[in-house]
Formats: C-alpha cells, structure tokens, sequence
C-alpha cells in the first residue's frame, strides 16, 4: 500500500480487485461439481456482497464531494 493514498483511490483500487476475484471464482466454480461448486459459489456471493458494500463507499464518497470538485 502506498503511504497517503486517498480513500477513493483505495475504494477503487478494493472493487477492481473483488472484480478480478469474481471472475476468477466463477471460473473456478463451474470446474467443481457438488458440494465443492456450492462453495465456491458461496465465496462468490460474498466477493459480490464486499463489491458492492466498496461501490456503496464510492458512490458516498461522490456525494460527498462539493459540485465544484466534479469533472465538467
């Protein structure tokens, strides 16, 4: 982790991961059969619920931020 990094950039950075994550669960979940599928499955519902509880933060973090700090 780099000393000073902002929280967006963290947030950011935490959503492209659980992405990246994601996918690779998914990937991995079709491979398995029984129990083994359920479970990978699960850890991909959770990956999933992480994502969205980082986008939440972003999305809060945005709504923070004064109009004049928007990109035109």
């Amino acid at each position: 982790m780099v000393p000073g990094i902002n929280t967006e950039s963290v947030l950011t950075s935490l959503s492209e991961t659980l992405a990246s994550a994601n996918a690779m669960v998914s990937d991995l979940a079709f491979e398995l059969e029984g129990s083994r599928r359920h479970v990978a499955l699960g850890i991909q519902q959770l990956i999933e619920l992480g994502a969205l509880l980082a986008d939440r933060a972003l999305d809060d973090i945005e709504l923070a931020e004064p109009t004049s700090q928007l990109a035109p």
